[in-house]
């Protein structure tokens, strides 16, 4: 211990370089000086691990013969699902949907990506005109039955893509209620 006392005090005693324009390596050196506003912040800042990635993103927590639960919201028959909104879709089935029911996904800005398809409870297929309009503007379309639908929208979703969905609920009771069910 005194060893260490004695260390410290010849150290501490050390007389400063001749020349001034030698910087000590020990010498911490900051780039800027906060001001005390600055470290204020700087104390006060918090982290939550439980917040979500994205608070804005469109989940679908459910769905079934009458509609989705969006996000906790109840919508009733078929919708459009955009980045920051859900509207009611003007569809009765897979053979309704034409290239101006899809519209709406080609004039948002900033651009969808893809857009995902539910049919019900088949897989359709669409008119290859639609689909041939929709690549052209450079939008992929993926067309699935509504439960994969639901499933392949949250995946895009949570991975951070600008998604859109158009979704006909499956008809019959005998649907899943959760999407939650499903991956199980």
């Amino acid at each position: 211990m005194a060893a260490a006392f004695a260390l410290r005090f010849l150290h501490r005693a050390r007389l400063a370089p001749r020349c001034s324009h030698v910087e000590l390596p020990w010498v911490p050196r900051r780039g800027h000086r906060l001001s005390p506003a600055d470290d204020e912040l700087y104390q006060r800042t918090r982290i939550s691990l439980l917040q979500r990635e994205f608070p804005h993103a469109m989940y679908i927590d459910s769905y079934n013969s009458r509609g989705f639960t969006i996000n906790g919201n109840r919508v009733f028959g078929p919708c459009a699902l955009l980045p920051h909104s859900v509207v009611q879709w003007n569809v009765g089935s897979h053979q309704d949907i034409t290239e101006e029911s899809f519209s709406l996904f080609w004039m948002l800005e900033p651009r969808i990506e893809i857009v995902v398809v539910g049919t019900g409870n088949r897989t359709e297929r669409l008119h290859s005109e639609m689909l041939r309009a929709m690549r052209q503007r450079g939008i992929a379309v993926e067309v699935q039955d509504t439960p994969n639908a639901c499933a392949t929208f949250n995946f895009l979703c949570h991975e951070g893509r600008m998604t859109g969905a158009a979704l006909i609920p499956p008809p019959g009771e005998t649907s899943l209620t959760n999407v939650g069910q499903a991956a199980e």
